[in-house]
């Protein structure tokens, strides 16, 4: 009988909590939305728009590979072309890493700035900085202050909002992040990759090249090219060590990381195929609505917002068919 009665309290006690604290809904992490991603929410990169660089092994003797998607039509074309011929020429070969800034830049190139460069690169305008688009056709867009329709479930703040302190309109096209106004440019969020220059109005080759290991620079935005960002490798050089001289280049030879190649995807052989998540995809949207919300059982308080940057599009290797 006494078994019976603690039954009895404990079914009770059941129909007193209310129904939502039985059924507490749960939302998946960033990273699960990813993975559950459809097959058909992928697109596919062009071996042509790879740029694979070898640096010389490690202390341990291991290899580093470093991989960079290069960006697409419309954006940055004139130095995108001159990127390809550097490449194809095999210009990088013995050149080396440069510069390790913290919080800020990796760069690499010729250090002794002497190297001829290949026939027929462009000199690129301080106008292609920004690029004329049809932003309605393929921008999956936020707009500074107002709640848009991105969400993916209850986030107990209403919807989404996503803030960028540059620029009124921010967002992505075809995968990548950009800013706009009257036109669009690429932005600098972490690992994308820019042209070294010098002072205005050198817009730079394309053969002296940076990416980003810290917080977002977004001042450099229309002010240095934006032409793509590392997709693969990104700790053989965000780890190294940092330059001691002036805005962190090495101040001694030894201390460069020597450049085996720098190839076209095309140009290697078994390269890696890669894909990215495309941004107009119900789980890119679900992806994007939950960096900005964290709602699975670590967190505590959904933030309600996020910046462009802190949205970073996935990319990953191919499943293999």
């Amino acid at each position: 009988m006494k078994r019976f009665l603690n039954l009895t309290a404990a079914a009770a006690f059941c129909a007193s909590v209310p129904a939502f604290a039985q059924e507490a809904k749960t939302y998946p992490a960033p990273s699960e939305i990813v993975a559950a991603a459809k097959a058909q929410e992928w697109a596919a990169i062009a071996p042509s728009d790879l740029l694979i660089m070898d640096l010389a092994p490690d202390a341990a003797g291991k290899p580093r590979r470093v991989v960079i998607q290069l960006m697409p039509a419309p954006f940055s074309q004139g130095w995108i072309g001159n990127i390809r011929k550097l490449a194809t020429a095999k210009w990088w070969d013995g050149t080396s890493i440069n510069r390790v800034q913290d919080n800020y830049v990796v760069q690499w190139g010729d250090a002794t700035e002497k190297k001829a460069l290949p026939d027929g690169l462009e000199v690129v305008t301080e106008n292609e900085y920004e690029t004329e688009v049809n932003l309605s056709k393929e921008f999956y867009g936020i707009t500074v202050g107002i709640e848009t329709a991105l969400r993916a479930g209850e986030t107990g703040k209403g919807p989404t909002k996503l803030f960028d302190a540059y620029q009124k309109e921010a967002g992505f096209i075809n995968g990548w992040p950009v800013a706009s106004e009257e036109k669009a440019w690429p932005i600098h969020c972490y690992g994308m990759v820019g042209v070294g220059r010098n002072l205005s109005p050198d817009t730079g080759t394309g053969a002296e090249l940076y990416t980003v290991i810290g917080h977002a620079p977004r001042h450099l935005d229309r002010n240095i090219a934006v032409v793509g960002r590392v997709i693969e490798g990104i700790e053989h050089l965000s780890s190294l060590p940092r330059g001691t001289g002036a805005l962190g280049f090495y101040e001694k030879e030894e201390e460069r990381v020597p450049i085996l190649s720098v190839r076209l995807g095309t140009e290697v052989q078994n390269a890696p195929s890669f894909e990215y998540l495309y941004t107009q995809t119900p789980s890119f949207k679900a992806y994007a609505d939950a960096r900005a919300n964290r709602r699975d059982p670590f967190f505590i308080t959904p933030a309600g917002g996020a910046d462009i940057c802190n949205i970073p599009v996935p990319v990953r290797r191919r499943p293999a068919k």
